[in-house]
């Protein structure tokens, strides 16, 4: 493990600058983010009975649109896109419904995920399922092949988003508290008059067609983005005694470089090393923090080219440290076989 000689106190003086909402900066990025998604419901409506592949392609660029929308109601969730607590509180629970996801439950998870990051002791909540190499091994053949479907990029990316949003995000987990089980509630309350109310308008097989294609784009994106930015080959996973913050932000969080329209988007968080250094910098500020001091450019960084290699990686070598395929693993078995004869 690298262990970084910058403290706690020495980042976060580099970071402290960019920890401040703007006012303007957030309001211009409500409006070009949730004005174009009304634009693209109004187009539809219109769209839709006249030209089945324009209706298409208009609700996959939504798709795009709620990724956009999915970063603000992120940062609403960490308290950081406004300075008033109220005002991402409202604002989030409106992005919410439009990424399907309760707020306050939502909020409560994440707020685990960057707590217990990289932490093998603490995995569960928030985070991608990932065995280590011994677990696996260790495993029912039931348990491996869940693994495996689990772990399947077309379960893993196609299915598993939709699963997520319409099915999962509706009910809520045991461990959460009232004020989260009450949020599923209302956010499933809100939906349901998304739902009839879209179906007034549209029909409700054609809202249900179109908002599925949205949903699909979205949830792909962001679960792929979530994948590719804890799920690389050198990532970060140690035993809680010997577990790091700001290691674990700096080497288990990469540096997703995008084209600058994808990072549009995707709001930044390819930057996603500054965010879990400091959930407090909101995202358009993140860029900012990423290029105002070398000690952030130590992040590792990945590109549309390299992300698509953490597709392969399945498993925990925690003797090699590193993040291996199934083809590895099998590879290793055979030659610890040879040698053993």
């Amino acid at each position: 493990m690298k262990k970084h000689k910058n403290s706690v106190a020495e980042w976060k003086s580099l970071v402290e600058d960019f920890q401040k909402p703007n006012l303007k900066v957030a309001t211009w990025q409500v409006l070009n983010t949730l004005v174009p998604l009304a634009g693209i419901w109004t187009a539809l409506y219109y769209i839709y009975p006249v030209s089945l592949i324009l209706a298409i392609a208009l609700a996959i660029l939504g798709g795009l649109f709620l990724v956009r929308a999915f970063i603000i109601f992120h940062d609403c969730g960490h308290g950081s896109f406004y300075k008033n607590k109220k005002a991402n509180d409202i604002l989030g629970f409106i992005t919410g419904m439009l990424t399907f996801t309760p707020y306050h439950h939502w909020k409560w998870e994440h707020a685990v995920h960057h707590a217990t990051t990289g932490d093998l002791d603490r995995r569960g909540i928030g985070d991608v399922w990932t065995l280590t190499v011994k677990e696996y091994l260790a495993s029912s053949r039931t348990t491996r092949l869940n693994y495996r479907l689990v772990r399947n990029p077309f379960i893993l990316f196609v299915l598993a988003p939709l699963f997520l949003f319409f099915v999962l995000e509706r009910f809520p987990s045991k461990k959460s508290k009232p004020r989260e089980k009450r949020s599923v509630m209302m956010m499933n309350l809100a939906l349901l008059t998304w739902g009839v109310c879209m179906s007034a308008i549209f029909g409700f097989m054609p809202w249900l067609f179109l908002q599925l294609i949205m949903m699909a784009v979205a949830g792909c994106s962001g679960v792929w983005l979530f994948y590719v930015q804890h799920q690389f080959e050198d990532a970060y996973w140690e035993e809680t005694k010997n577990w790091d913050f700001t290691t674990a932000a700096m080497e288990g969080s990469s540096y997703y470089k995008l084209p600058k329209i994808l990072q549009w988007f995707s709001g930044n968080i390819g930057f996603h090393h500054i965010h879990h250094l400091n959930p407090m910098i909101p995202n358009y500020n993140l860029e900012k923090c990423h290029h105002s001091d070398p000690f952030f450019r130590n992040a590792p960084e990945l590109n549309i080219r390299t992300s698509l290699r953490s597709i392969k990686y399945r498993l925990w070598d925690e003797e090699n440290g590193k993040m291996i395929s199934f083809r590895d693993l099998k590879n290793q078995l055979s030659t610890e076989e040879l040698q053993a004869a």
